[in-house]
């Protein structure tokens, strides 16, 4: 998916909630830090706040620094 095809809040919130409650024992915050980084370019392009992630997810509200860490660190990752 390039980033012309920008996802909205909403759906953003949604992949957000299928990684969190998908996520195997133990690995919520790996997964939530994965989603920062995977989709760190459709996050910026919406404009949204962290909070609004996490609302749109209907998750708790301390992951929304996790978010932020996922997309800080999509500058120097790359996934396998």
């Amino acid at each position: 998916m390039s980033i012309k095809d920008e996802l909205t809040v909403v759906e953003l919130g949604r992949i957000l909630k299928d990684k969190y409650h998908t996520a195997p024992k133990g690995e919520a915050v790996a997964m939530i830090h994965l989603f920062g980084i995977t989709y760190a370019e459709h996050i910026k392009a919406t404009g949204a706040s962290m909070r609004a992630l996490i609302l749109a997810a209907n998750i708790p509200k301390s992951y929304a620094t996790e978010i932020s860490k996922g997309v800080k660190l999509a500058a120097f990752v790359s996934i396998k």
